[in-house]
């Protein structure tokens, strides 16, 4: 097992699939896999006899559980609450990570052909990034996805921000600052998934796209979805998200007087304070362009490196596991707008993430 790669690709009737194959590990993500998706994504791209392209995930857990999360965690540990500047923070095995990451991210948003994500089971930060940029994106009964980042001193990357500032009725926000999970039919209605397909029939959607086409194993394997819990709640979400202020956010989900808005202010109170204000200033400024966003997230991600946040809520939610972080803001009135700033302002020159665009590129990418 241990000699297996990581990426497992095969083409059949004209379907390339792309398996990532880390089913211990939920699939996360490291460098290596990057590279090698980036590079069958390419040959793909240029091959005639590849029609469509589906990912999926190996074992029965999910899709993908994000990137290594401990490897960030070393990083984090080493640059933060120090004199650590920039430079060290771009120069960091995690920075290198991201840049490819988020390149792929890019790419796979513009990919030439069929980008057939299959969203089943666990879906998480990075496993996102690869799915929810897709122009087919399929979920389903199992589907757990979610961008979980705030709920470790980091904020959601991988072009995150980008699609859940899209939701309607704010409910991106609601998922960006709770990091709670969204099922298959949430997924649809918040804009990060296209089709319903129910677990038990992925086999032969995947076999029936070869077989027939893209659009004709939708048609056939598709279904309605179950209504979303949380679309359902759409009212109250939209009023107390539109607060300006995560304090203010958490004060009108307390007001609302239910047991679910209760449960909501207590999970974000419980986040880190710095993290969140971050959080909502990137969901309320993202831009139109997909690329433009993932260079704003670099920019954030190498400054989360460098906040003690980061490296305390790993610790206390994956590395001691004892749910207790010490964060470096006891209250929400405690973060300054300066702090918040920082985390935006412009790389010093040579350290911004490239990303090329075509100029007949559309300018959403």
């Amino acid at each position: 097992m241990a000699d297996e790669p990581s990426v497992v690709s095969a083409i059949d009737a004209g379907v390339a699939t792309l398996t990532l194959n880390r089913p211990k590990s939920i699939n996360a993500l490291d460098q290596s896999m990057v590279t090698a998706m980036d590079e069958l994504l390419r040959d793909w791209a240029a091959d005639p006899q590849v029609t469509a392209v589906v990912l999926a995930g190996a074992g029965e857990r999910g899709l993908c559980a994000g990137g290594d999360i401990v490897a960030i965690h070393r990083d984090a540990s080493a640059l933060s609450g120090g004199s650590a500047d920039d430079a060290e923070a771009a120069a960091s095995p995690s920075a290198a990570f991201w840049r490819d990451e988020y390149r792929l991210n890019a790419d796979i948003a513009r990919y030439p052909k069929p980008y057939v994500a299959i969203m089943d089971g666990i879906v998480m930060g990075g496993g996102v990034g690869i799915s929810a940029h897709a122009n087919t994106r399929i979920v389903t009964d199992r589907t757990r996805l979610a961008m979980p980042e705030v709920g470790i001193g980091f904020v959601p990357d991988v072009g995150g921000t980008y699609v859940l500032a899209r939701a309607a009725d704010n409910l991106g926000i609601y998922a960006g600052l709770t990091a709670g999970h969204l099922s298959g039919p949430d997924a649809i209605a918040l804009g990060l998934a296209d089709h319903y397909v129910p677990a038990d029939d992925l086999d032969a959607f995947r076999k029936a796209i070869g077989e027939t086409s893209l659009d004709a194993s939708i048609a056939k394997c598709a279904q309605q979805p179950p209504e979303s819990k949380i679309a359902a709640q759409r009212d109250w979400i939209r009023e107390a998200f539109s607060a300006d202020t995560v304090g203010e956010i958490i004060d009108r989900c307390r007001a609302v007087g239910t047991e679910e808005a209760d449960k909501t202010a207590a999970t974000i109170a419980a986040k880190s304070p710095l993290a969140l204000a971050v959080t909502l200033r990137s969901l309320r400024e993202a831009t139109p362009s997909l690329v433009e966003t993932l260079k704003r997230e670099y920019r954030v991600s190498l400054r989360s490196l460098l906040n003690p946040d980061m490296a305390e809520g790993i610790r206390a939610q994956v590395i001691d596991k004892d749910r207790n972080p010490a964060w470096r803001h006891t209250g929400h009135a405690a973060v300054t707008s300066a702090e918040v700033d920082a985390f935006f302002a412009p790389l010093p020159d040579g350290l911004e993430l490239a990303i090329n665009v075509a100029p007949q590129e559309d300018s959403s990418v």
